[in-house]
């Protein structure tokens, strides 16, 4: 695998991207919403682009999770295995979209599953379960509560994102503009 300067500009777009669209909910809506036991973020509606522009979107989710946990712990310490492990579960997660890109909604629904399980196996010893997943155990609770989101982040919200940008009046220009893009085939 080798990476242009093209490639490498787009890994920093989309780490930028995955940051201030986490920032932007951090402070909107609420920084529970991105770190807490529900943690819906929209940003890794991004992870179904891996799709779309490969490698350079695996790598700037990550990057982008490491930059937005990193921040997400000022204000809640979750550590180190936070900053490590949530970037491990993009990377995991986009790799995973990029491997199943020929088959767009399965590629997105078999994404978000590490997520939840990566990110759900460790957040339940920092926050409480939700109350509506509260008769499972907490570690099965949290799993489901971030598996949850991460559907709708990234099989929803990031599937159709990948829809209306996998279209050819999408698709052609940026080609044209020398983007690699990856057709479904």
């Amino acid at each position: 695998m080798r990476l242009s300067s093209r490639d490498v500009s787009l890994t920093a777009v989309f780490a930028a991207l995955y940051v201030v669209i986490n920032v932007v909910q951090m402070f909107s809506i609420g920084n529970p919403f991105v770190s807490g036991p529900v943690q819906l973020r929209v940003a890794d509606c991004l992870i179904a682009l891996a799709a779309l522009l490969g490698w350079p979107v695996v790598f700037g989710v990550t990057v982008g999770c490491v930059v937005s946990n990193v921040l997400s712990n000022m204000m809640y310490f979750l550590g180190p295995v936070d900053i490590i492990m949530g970037p491990f579960a993009n990377f995991i997660a986009a790799g995973l979209v990029f491997l199943l890109r020929r088959r767009h909604l399965l590629a997105c629904v078999i994404g978000a599953l590490p997520i939840g399980l990566i990110v759900g196996g460790y957040l339940w010893w920092f926050f409480d379960v939700p109350e509506v997943l509260a008769l499972m155990p907490a570690w099965l609770g949290m799993i489901v509560s971030i598996t949850i989101s991460s559907l709708i982040a990234v099989a929803v919200i990031g599937y159709s994102l990948l829809t209306i940008l996998s279209r050819p009046s999408v698709i052609e220009p940026l080609k044209s503009r020398g983007l690699k893009v990856l057709a479904k085939s």
